[in-house]
Parts: structure tokens; sequence; C-alpha cells
């Protein structure tokens, strides 16, 4: 039977910190620029069926660049990649022009039907955006495919319609793609706070603020924390006990003995075993709630679909709290 290490009176609860990464796309494409190319496309052939036919005029690109982009994904020759390349920023070059002069005659577009005025404005931004991101994609194509250079991970874009994604490194383990998540949970599988970071910051630089949080929302720190082993270091360990927090067990200790987290082994393995509980509520939101992967676009739809399946899943775990307590 497991000890009540949870809620106890005056309000002191257990905290979980746990960091998780939902992917905002599978996996980015080798030169995902084709998507810009395809995407102005798109909007110069709808700029052309306007009432009053814009004066602009562009080819169509789309099928040859899919074909070099294919030959990339097939070809093992490093030398045959890199003349695609090269071949496809040829037509993104084109295409950047074909957008440009089509933002200038559109930003004058006249009409006597207002609908198609407004249309032609709604063309210029959405163009005005794409041409923004293909710019930069270029740029980064270039440096890295044709110059040879190295990119650090803040400033690459990997994918055209989700360009907020964010590369998260997880060691040994497959590179994914979107944001990391910090949940922290409490004894009733409730999760407490949900915490979503940009950029890929180091857990271990995490802690400190997650606790922080825990004080302004619940008005005190909590008595006892297990994290995951991401969190452990001494600077966070000092911190947490100046919090007054008393026991702070760590999955890993990472040169920290048991007797400095924690009053006692015993009180070590039950923190540590109900950290490992938790894993299950992280499953449940993944696999139950969809936290797996976010299917909403954008950054902001990247936040609400996290915060709507915790809310969600809360909502089914207080549900299933009430009959228990009646």
């Amino acid at each position: 039977m497991r000890p009540k290490l949870g809620p106890k009176r005056g309000g002191q609860y257990e905290s979980i910190p746990r960091r998780w990464s939902p992917i905002s796309i599978i996996r980015p494409t080798p030169v995902c620029f084709k998507d810009g190319i395809r995407v102005i496309t798109r909007l110069l052939i709808e700029g052309e069926r306007l009432c009053s036919t814009p004066g602009y005029h562009f080819s169509d690109h789309r099928r040859v660049v899919k074909k070099r982009v294919l030959k990339i994904l097939n070809s093992r020759k490093e030398k045959v990649r890199t003349s695609c390349c090269k071949d496809l920023l040829e037509f993104a070059e084109l295409v950047m022009g074909y957008g440009a002069g089509a933002v200038a005659i559109l930003a004058g577009f006249e009409s006597t039907d207002i609908e198609q005025v407004i249309r032609a404005r709604i063309l210029v931004d959405k163009l005005e955006r794409a041409l923004d991101l293909l710019s930069r994609i270029m740029d980064q194509t270039r440096r890295r495919v044709i110059n040879g250079e190295k990119a650090s991970a803040s400033e690459k874009i990997v994918s055209f319609f989700e360009c907020h994604s964010d590369i998260i490194e997880k060691g040994n383990r497959e590179t994914v793609y979107g944001h990391k998540v910090f949940l922290t949970g409490g004894e009733s599988g409730l999760i407490l706070d949900c915490l979503i970071e940009r950029g890929n910051p180091a857990d271990a630089s995490m802690f400190i603020p997650l606790m922080d949080r825990q004080k302004e929302i619940y008005g005190r720190f909590p008595r006892q924390v297990a994290g995951d082993g991401g969190f452990a270091s001494e600077a966070n360990l000092k911190a947490g006990k100046a919090y007054g927090i008393k026991d702070i067990a760590f999955a890993k200790r990472r040169g920290i003995s048991v007797l400095e987290m924690v009053k006692s082994t015993w009180v070590y393995k039950k923190l540590r075993n109900f950290r490992a509980g938790i894993e299950a509520n992280i499953s449940v939101l993944k696999r139950a709630f969809g936290l797996f992967r976010c299917t909403w676009s954008g950054w902001h739809g990247f936040v609400r679909y996290v915060r709507s399946a915790v809310v969600a899943y809360n909502l089914l775990v207080l549900g299933r709290l009430r009959p228990a307590q009646a």
C-alpha cells in the first residue's frame, strides 16, 4: 500500500516536475523552401482570379521543383544533392522575383467590388509573410549546403508552415521538433502547472523557476519534491532547501548523496517510486489526449492545444476523484 505523501493539512503537497516535448512536425523536409515555392505560386494563381486581373506575370515551377526534391531524397551522392539544391535555389530566386512584383501590383489594386479589394490586401499580407520566410530559408540553405557553414539550432527553420518549431535534442535518442513542456503534478494525479518554453533550455535551469511558479500559484512551496534526473544539480538542491522544501528526490543523483536530498533512504525510495507512477499520467496525456503530437497550427495553436489537453485531463481526474470521496 502506497503511503500518502501527497496533500496534507495546510495545503502542503508533493510536486513532480516533469518535462515532455510534444512534436509539431514529424520531421523537416531536406529542402523546406520547396513548400515556400508552392505556397507563393498558389497565392499568385489566386491573385490572377480577381475580377480585374492584375498585370503581373509568372511561371509555375512546382513540377520541376518536386522532381529536384525527390532526386535529393533518393540520391546517395552528395555531389548530386548539392547540384539539385543549387537548382532549387535558382528556382526560388525566380519565384521571389514573381512574388515581389505581385506585391507591388496587388498593393495598388483597385476595383468597384470592395470584396475584391479586400482579397487583394489579404493576398499582399500572405505574400509578404511567405516571401520573408522563403528568403530566410534560402539564406539558411546557402550557408549550410553550399558554403558548408554551421548554424545554431535557434537560427534554423525546419518547417515553412510550423516555423516556430524548436529542435529538441534528447541525447542519443531521436531528435524531435516542437517545444518543451514542463508539467508539475501532485498525489491526486492532477496537473498542477504547465509551462511551455521556447528554445531548448536545459532541464536543470528550469527547476528554480518551476518552484517559484508553485509559490506564485499556491502561495507556498511544496513540502516534498520528486523530479526527473535532468533537474538534478547541487545548485538546485541548495536553492530548494533554502525555499524550505524538506525532501527533494531527483531520479538521478549526479554526485549528490541520498541523505543530502532527503532525510532517509526510505523517503527517497518512496518519492522515487511516486515519480515513476507519474509516468502513467504522462502516458494518458500522450495517448488518450493526443499530447504526443500537436495538430494545431502556429505557436498560439500549439499553446492552446497543450493547455486544452491538460484541462481535459484534469477534468477527467476530478470526475474520478469525486465518486471516490463520496
